[in-house]
């Protein structure tokens, strides 16, 4: 069993536990808490009354509802520019090879919190991205992104979007990428102080119909 301070900690060793910083605000949880690495491979772990695993075939129907409904709730629909699905049709070739991750996190065995860690050329960036499209190979083998962070309303303000990342980051430094690039709106306030509150620093913006989108990265090592 491997506890550790999922913001930062990168080489803690399996029995190691110790005292994270306060969840970031957009959580909203004043208390401190740990991230604790259960399982290896396929990777489980434990945070609060929150349980994360690998994603499985079975749950496709209701990670695609969580997404629509975390996009929803900040006014993101289909057509917008910015809205996109494609990639949870190749789970499998996206995130599950390749290199990848999708991790859900599970209360009282329902899935209330998802994100997914993908190399950067995967899927289209800027633009393209809405339009779809899928190329395996690319020039930027050692960039990832974190993509598809989600949280039920109910369950938000619990700290879950914080062990999300916390666990992604750690699955992205034993893959061996040397970057991650996520990318959020203006409508996601929350989202953006989540990465801002791990050490993400934003690069640059870019308006797609309308919609202000924020790019940003952090070096791993």
């Amino acid at each position: 069993m491997e506890a550790f301070d999922g913001a930062s900690d990168r080489g803690g060793a399996a029995g190691d536990a110790e005292r994270p910083p306060a969840v970031p605000a957009a959580d909203g949880a004043a208390r401190a808490r740990t991230l604790v690495r259960l399982q290896a491979e396929p990777p489980v772990w434990r945070f609060d009354d929150l349980r994360l695993r690998r994603y499985h075939a079975a749950d496709h129907d209701t990670v695609l509802e969580l997404h629509r409904e975390g996009l929803a709730q900040v006014g993101l629909r289909p057509g917008d520019g910015v809205y996109y699905d494609h990639d949870f049709f190749r789970m499998e070739d996206i995130y599950l090879r390749n290199d990848g991750e999708c991790l859900v996190g599970e209360r009282d065995g329902r899935i209330v919190a998802m994100g997914g860690l993908r190399r950067a050329d995967l899927v289209p960036a800027g633009h393209d991205r809405a339009l779809g499209g899928y190329v395996l190979g690319g020039p930027e083998p050692a960039v990832a992104e974190m993509v598809r962070l989600r949280v039920r309303p109910f369950a938000q303000r619990c700290g879950y979007g914080s062990a999300i990342v916390a666990a992604l980051e750690r699955r992205a430094a034993e893959f061996g990428y040397r970057l991650l690039r996520a990318d959020t709106t203006e409508l996601q306030g929350p989202a953006l102080a989540l990465y801002l509150g791990f050490g993400w620093t934003e690069t640059r913006r870019e308006v797609i119909g309308g919609i202000v989108n924020i790019y940003l990265e952090k070096p791993l090592r």
